[in-house]
């Protein structure tokens, strides 16, 4: 049933692409995009996975960890490259959200449902969640800086200050690569116990050409449904912040969902909390900062200032991972606190004000 589900899934993208060439209405090009990203971000994902497997244990969780969010990349470049800042935040915010909150609290659900509870690795959920409270304790700095700037009438130093700190979380992010795979990765062996077969069934031609491909169709797909936000935006009465928070995080993030929660219903919690929480690390300390950089090659300048309840939500996602990750067990009733808290942040987004969101967006950064 599963292969054929993803057969039929494929069968959206010429209808998404042909939706967009067609002209048809924006609701329909917004709907048959989403679902034809879902294919294809597990294509990208398993082509990724293969070359990896290819590389060794080093130099492949390396490479894994570089492309594992090149859907969430794309989809958001495109979006920059239309000049939808608001969105694209709001889908990086998402991005992590729905990993600390969704999959993982889907996933302690699925791993716990028939057991007192689950246990796996502390160390490396402390190595994780040490760097996840830095990356939010970074995005509070342009926010707050904003507000200095704007009563100081220099506006214009938000986008320095986001670049500087861009920079420094490229940096960070680097340096827990080097931590993970080089100096400390025996606090990550107990992952490796429960890792799946690691043996490779693609050549590296077909690897490479599935993700070239699987890439450049997500590119187009992706211009589709990004061109269509705003209008399904206004039709459906729903913000942009709504949208990207919620919808497009999802669809850019399908692949990894679906991954931590199949490894956590066979046992393996240690690496679908691995995938879930890499994941976030990557869009906090990559993805956005390399967004940042490439904004400013687009012509439309991204800052790191998001809305005050994208920051407390970043805030409360993580001290509840850090509170029910940090003592190596878990059970399937602290997964169901996990998606309370996403259920209830969601309808937040869906109800902010446009006005809240407008009076963010519209600061000027050079």
């Amino acid at each position: 049933m599963g292969k054929a589900v993803r057969w039929i899934l494929w069968i959206f993208v010429p209808a998404a692409i042909g939706a967009e060439l067609l002209h048809a209405s924006a609701s329909w090009i917004f709907l048959l995009s989403c679902v034809a990203l879902l294919p294809l971000a597990g294509a990208i994902g398993h082509a990724t996975e293969e070359l990896s497997h290819r590389m060794g244990p080093a130099a492949g969780g390396l490479f894994n960890a570089s492309f594992g969010n090149a859907a969430e990349l794309i989809i958001a470049g495109m979006a920059l490259s239309r000049g939808l800042t608001v969105v694209v935040k709001a889908s990086l915010t998402g991005s992590i959200l729905g990993n600390l909150l969704l999959v993982t609290g889907a996933a302690m659900m699925a791993g716990g449902w028939r057991k007192k509870s689950v246990r796996f690795s502390a160390g490396a959920a402390e190595a994780h969640v040490s760097q996840l409270t830095l990356a939010v304790s970074a995005l509070l700095v342009p926010a707050f800086f904003a507000i200095s700037a704007e009563r100081g009438h220099h506006p214009e130093l938000i986008g320095r200050v986001s670049l500087g700190v861009a920079a420094v979380l490229i940096l960070t992010y680097g340096a827990g690569l080097l931590f993970a795979f080089r100096t400390h990765k025996h606090l990550f062996t107990a992952e490796g116990s429960a890792e799946p077969d690691r043996t490779s069934h693609w050549s590296a031609k077909k690897a490479v050409g599935v993700l070239l491909l699987s890439s450049s169709a997500t590119a187009v797909v992706a211009e589709g449904l990004v061109g269509a936000v705003e209008q399904v935006g206004r039709q459906w009465g729903m913000t942009e912040v709504f949208l990207g928070v919620v919808l497009l995080a999802m669809v850019g993030n399908a692949a990894e969902h679906s991954t931590a929660v199949m490894l956590a219903r066979k046992g393996k919690m240690d690496v679908a909390l691995n995938v879930t929480m890499q994941s976030s690390l990557q869009i906090a300390l990559f993805v956005a900062p390399v967004l940042v950089f490439l904004s400013y090659a687009l012509g439309h300048p991204l800052d790191l200032v998001f809305t005050p309840l994208e920051i407390v939500a970043l805030m409360v996602a993580v001290a509840l991972v850090v509170v029910t990750t940090l003592n190596g067990e878990t059970n399937w009733f602290e997964g169901f606190q996990l998606l309370a808290v996403y259920a209830i942040l969601a309808i937040a987004f869906y109800f902010l004000p446009e006005e809240s969101i407008r009076a963010i967006s519209e600061t000027p950064v050079p």
